[in-house]
């Protein structure tokens, strides 16, 4: 009997999307805007909801405002977002419902970035305000193997982050890592790590094993 095809769970930004630019400078400006050194925020805020970033470096009475001025700065910018290489023949050569998307973005962003940058948005999103717990929570991950109807233990992550990494990790799931925005040796916790989404087809034709996980680099 033939072995089913996994279902894969993308996180979007610095995976499919090249959004970095774009999220770095809405960080600054607002950041300037309320007085707070906005590259601590950077060095922290990469894979993680802004709703738990926020509290973090911002005066309690100003995070609803905060997190409001983010949002719109981000659909403000959304045009900005460009598909990362791969990333629109992969989703092209995926069925509807074997697919989604798992993202600490606030959907509303997420989807214009996506939108934006020319690729499909799919039938299931989790996005940050989907959810009570953020990566490496693996909250947002089985809630999307659930939508789906899928095994986590059959579901493949694409992702670029430590944090969507570990939440994948931590849904069962066989994880892919994408060096698109960290060197490999902070993604070591995945299966796999490759350079780009390229590389993903080859991984899934001859790589794909529900276990036992080898964190090795593969390279096409």
């Amino acid at each position: 009997m033939s072995t089913p095809e996994p279902w894969l769970l993308f996180d979007v930004d610095g995976t499919l999307v090249d959004s970095a630019g774009l999220i770095e400078d809405v960080w600054r400006q607002v950041a300037a805007e309320f007085g707070v050194d906005g590259e601590a925020i950077l060095a922290v805020c990469h894979g993680r909801r802004d709703a738990e970033v926020v509290p973090m470096f911002f005066q309690p009475d100003d995070v609803v405002r905060v997190l409001a001025r983010i949002q719109d700065l981000e659909l403000a910018g959304a045009g900005r977002a460009r598909a990362l290489p791969g990333a629109l023949d992969l989703l092209r050569g995926l069925p509807p419902g074997r697919w989604a998307a798992v993202t600490s973005g606030p959907s509303r962003a997420v989807t214009a970035r996506l939108a934006g940058a020319g690729l499909p948005v799919p039938e299931v999103l989790v996005a940050a305000d989907h959810v009570e717990n953020g990566k490496p929570d693996p909250e947002g991950y089985l809630a999307a193997a659930s939508a789906l109807g899928a095994d986590p233990s059959r579901c493949v992550v694409v992702e670029d982050a430590p944090a969507g990494v570990g939440a994948g990790r931590s849904a069962g799931m066989f994880v892919i890592a994408v060096t698109t925005t960290h060197p490999a040796a902070e993604l070591a916790e995945a299966d796999v790590v490759v350079t780009g989404l390229a590389d993903v087809p080859g991984v899934l034709a001859g790589a794909f094993v529900p276990a036992p996980r080898n964190q090795s680099e593969f390279s096409s």
